[in-house]
C-alpha cells in the first residue's frame, strides 16, 4: 500500500474536519432524518430526501478522510535536523532572478495544497524542482510563460 506524504498540520486539519463530522453533523443530521420521518409519506416529503442526500455526502467524506489519514505518513519538519536543504515539509523563500519578486512556500502533500496560502502540493512543478535543493541555489521551473530562474533564498523547518 502507498503511503502520501502530509505535513502534521494537515493530518491535524482533516482530523479536526473528521471530529465535526462524526461528532456535530452526523447527529444534526439523523435527527433531521428522524423529524422528516415523523412528517409522512415519504416518497413525496422532500426534508426526508434532502437530509438523505446530506448524509450520503456526509459518510461518502468520512470515509474519504479516514482512507487517506490511514494512508498517511506523517511527517514532522520541525523534528528534522535542518540542513538548508529543500525537504517536504519545509517552508522556502525564493527570489525570481530576473524580477528579483520573493515568494514563501510551504511544500506539502497533495491535499493541503494551497497556493492562496502559499502551501505547495509536492508533485506541482515549483516543488518538484526545489526538492533536493539547497539555499543559494538557483532552479528552472519550466512554467507555461516559459522557463523562469529563482534562486532559493532561505529554507526553514517550521
Amino acid at each position: 500500500m502507498t503511503k502520501y506524504p502530509m505535513t502534521v498540520q494537515g493530518a491535524r486539519a482533516l482530523e479536526e474536519e473528521l471530529k465535526h463530522l462524526k461528532g456535530e453533523l452526523r447527529p444534526q443530521i439523523t435527527q433531521a432524518i428522524a423529524e422528516a420521518r415523523e412528517l409522512g409519506d415519504l416518497k413525496e416529503n422532500a426534508e426526508y430526501h434532502a437530509a438523505r442526500e446530506q448524509q450520503g455526502m456526509v459518510e461518502a467524506r468520512i470515509r474519504d478522510i479516514e482512507g487517506r489519514l490511514q494512508n498517511a505518513q506523517v511527517i514532522d519538519v520541525a523534528a528534522i535536523p535542518h540542513t538548508g536543504k529543500v525537504i517536504f515539509g519545509t517552508t522556502v523563500d525564493i527570489a525570481n532572478v530576473e524580477t528579483d519578486e520573493t515568494t514563501t512556500y510551504q511544500i506539502v502533500g497533495d491535499d493541503e495544497a494551497d497556493v492562496k496560502q502559499g502551501k505547495l502540493s509536492v508533485s506541482s512543478p515549483i516543488a518538484r524542482a526545489l526538492i533536493g535543493k539547497e539555499e543559494s541555489d538557483v532552479v528552472t521551473v519550466r512554467t507555461p510563460s516559459g522557463l523562469i530562474e529563482y534562486e532559493i533564498v532561505e529554507v526553514r523547518h517550521v
